[in-house]
């Protein structure tokens, strides 16, 4: 699904479905997941731990770590990671977490 972004893409690829907290996006094979997610419109990649502030890529060359994301049950830079097809990609922390979180406050 692609929704409104100031992001473009340069040029068409092959698509690969991934998805994104259960949304189903295609993506160009091979790009960088974090651009590319950014360009189908996800604006909030992570929150942080303490504020719950919303976080998304911000360098894109692996130095911030505001691009952080769940796949796999490992917690990655997706500026560092290339898409491929069957990706599953949370937000750090899962729903378990966000119930945690919540509790709290």
């Amino acid at each position: 699904m692609k929704t409104v972004s100031p992001f473009l893409e340069l040029e068409e690829k092959p698509r690969v479905g991934v998805t994104f907290e259960g949304e189903r996006f295609e993506l160009p094979e091979g790009e960088n997941l974090a651009a590319s997610l950014l360009v189908a419109g996800v604006r909030v990649f992570r929150r942080t731990p303490v504020s719950d502030a919303p976080r998304a890529p911000f360098c894109m060359m692996g130095a911030c770590f505001d691009c952080l994301v769940e796949i796999d049950g490992v917690v990655r830079q997706a500026c560092m990671i290339d898409v491929v097809d069957g990706l599953e990609i949370e937000r750090p922390g899962g729903a378990a977490a966000e119930g945690a979180d919540d509790a709290a406050k």
